[in-house]
């Protein structure tokens, strides 16, 4: 090896790299290049997956708790942060169909269809 060749050090190029990153983002914010949304109607709160419990199967799942937690809002499951009620949203499928928060009746009178009766005019009574 030569005495003419130059060697960079593992720090100079970590903060090489780290000073090109804030720099691309400062640009880019600068520019306009990144868009910051204030329309929070369609933001995901969160997303969320299932776990088929079944009767005497354990499951894993995080002995901590969620920052959120969930309310009945128009009979819809909602989801709501914990630090702002305020910030909540309904609980969709992939088919973006809300989801209930307790299972329709069968039996309900909403659920049975009624018969329409037709109505029949009246006869004017007569005193002949």
């Amino acid at each position: 090896m030569s005495q003419n060749e130059t060697r960079y050090t593992i720090r100079s190029l970590f903060f090489t790299a780290l000073v090109s990153i804030v720099g691309t983002v400062l640009v880019l914010e600068v520019s306009g290049s990144i868009k910051h949304s204030d329309n929070k109607d369609y933001v995901p709160v969160g997303d969320f997956k299932a776990i088929h419990v079944t009767p005497g199967e354990t499951f894993r799942m995080s002995p901590k708790a969620s920052e959120l937690h969930a309310t009945c809002e128009n009979g819809y499951l909602a989801i709501a942060a914990d630090v702002d009620p305020s910030f909540r949203g309904i609980l969709v499928d992939y088919k973006n169909r809300g989801v209930r928060c307790s299972r329709p009746s069968p039996t309900a009178p909403a659920a049975i269809s009624q018969p329409e009766m037709p109505t029949q005019p009246e006869e004017p009574t007569s005193d002949e």
